[in-house]
């Protein structure tokens, strides 16, 4: 097993993901909402990145999140779309809403959270869970913020990143 640094800045970090996943031939596809675009955008910055990015969904609405990416609407109905199984199931979904040719995107990574100024139901801005899915697996990072409304939703992008760069990086290269 290669040791890998940990990125250090936000464009590093990018690079260093799409890098990655290009020389293990992996795809990423994204599900996005109070980041609105903005992973993706991010990520495709890098030149090369559509070998490797499948494409994103912005669900900022509750209900595309259940119609566009499987999540279940009875999760949705009891606990609203900031919640850490709702970023899971985005994750998990967005893998088949964007497969290429029948073949699902080998990572799905979702962002689900609330960015501020104000409360959604009973969390408070800052509250953000990023969602990672891969071959069947899912798994959350819960996060808690601190900022205004763009230094939340730009952190939250940086660290689903991050996230997806630790869940590769960490196994061996095939």
């Amino acid at each position: 097993m290669t040791d890998h640094p940990t990125p250090t800045d936000a464009t590093d970090a990018t690079a260093q993901l799409i890098a990655e996943l290009t020389r293990r031939g992996l795809t990423i596809a994204v599900a996005e909402s109070l980041t609105g675009g903005g992973l993706t955008a991010e990520l495709i910055r890098i030149p090369g990145a559509s070998v490797v990015v499948n494409g994103g969904v912005v669900a900022y609405q509750t209900a595309l999140k259940h119609t566009l990416l499987g999540v279940d609407r009875a999760l949705l109905d009891e606990h609203g779309p900031v919640h850490p199984q709702v970023a899971a199931q985005m994750a998990a979904g967005v893998r088949t809403c964007l497969a290429v040719d029948g073949r699902p995107a080998d990572i799905g990574v979702a962002t689900t959270g609330v960015a501020g100024p104000d409360s959604q139901g009973a969390q408070v801005p800052g509250t953000v869970f990023v969602g990672l899915s891969r071959e069947g697996e899912t798994s959350v990072i819960p996060l808690r913020l601190h900022g205004d409304r763009a230094a939340i939703r730009a952190a939250s992008a940086a660290a689903a990143i991050e996230a997806v760069y630790q869940l590769i990086a960490r196994e061996p290269v095939e």
